[in-house]
């Protein structure tokens, strides 16, 4: 790979110092042991206390977690077979099309997919709370989980599959054997990025999101509207931080997995 030169660094540095820029404030911040965001008193960790003493951010953090996780777990299952029963289509104007409108999705306003989704639940007599806003994350969360797998399937060398089946395999085992271990990085990418598009949504989320229940992305909304807290910049300190956690853990394990597939290769 060439080096960057001396501009591109400086140019790709600046655009990480805009980036990150506002968060690393907010988070400075909430070490502030006064109450606001104009002068640094001295370091205190109890707004980070204030949020673990609040049973209810507590339950709302959990409710987060569980839609995420269950989320991601749903919309990764649905995505593989999907991207696998795409790829299967022979004809290339079908498989085109289907690859449109999975896209379509990808690229359309949260607030249109929000409403979309609220008017739907509303029809149909689907009360808002868990349920509605498990099955929109899962909506949003399955393109994205095609698209990361896609990739690893088109690039699958198909005499895998027929010398599975020459030797003896069934179907279930190239499924199982073959197929799935193959792709297993893109499965794990998909996951991740699933897990984080519904920790940190927001548009979505607060258009079906119903009385009595609400995630955290909503929570700190209202917070902030309700005034400047440091409890806020707390929160927002925690989410970044297990979303690098999220990151880091999955760039270690998407490369395990990508070399035990070049192993057996």
């Amino acid at each position: 790979m060439n080096k960057l030169s001396a501009s591109a660094k400086v140019y790709l540095a600046l655009v990480f110092i805009v980036l990150y820029a506002p968060i690393f404030y907010l988070i400075f911040y909430s070490f502030n042991s006064g109450g606001s965001m104009n002068n640094f008193e001295s370091f205190t960790l109890e707004h980070y206390k204030a949020v673990f003493e609040d049973s209810r951010l507590l339950v709302i953090l959990i409710n987060t977690v569980i839609v995420a996780l269950l989320s991601a777990l749903i919309s990764t299952i649905i995505g593989t077979l999907g991207a696998i029963g795409i790829v299967t289509v022979k004809d290339a104007k079908m498989r085109n099309t289907l690859l449109s409108l999975n896209n379509v999705l990808i690229v359309s306003p949260d607030v249109i997919i929000g409403a979309s989704f609220l008017i739907l639940f509303t029809m149909v007599g689907i009360k808002l709370g868990f349920a509605s806003v498990l099955l929109a994350h899962v909506a949003f969360s399955v393109p994205i989980v095609v698209l990361m797998v896609l990739p690893k399937l088109l690039e699958m060398n198909t005499s895998l599959i027929d010398a599975a089946l020459d030797l003896g395999a069934s179907k279930k085992d190239v499924m199982m054997r073959v197929i799935l271990p193959y792709i297993q990085p893109g499965i794990f990418a998909g996951f991740f990025l699933a897990l984080t598009y519904s920790l940190d949504d927001f548009a979505v989320t607060f258009f079906v999101t119903g009385n009595g229940f609400s995630t955290l992305s909503v929570e700190i909304y209202s917070m902030a509207r309700a005034g400047i807290s440091l409890t806020v910049n707390a929160i927002s300190g925690l989410v970044f931080f297990v979303t690098v956690i999220v990151v880091v853990g999955y760039y270690f394990i998407t490369r395990r997995a990508s070399k035990r597939t070049e192993g057996h290769q």
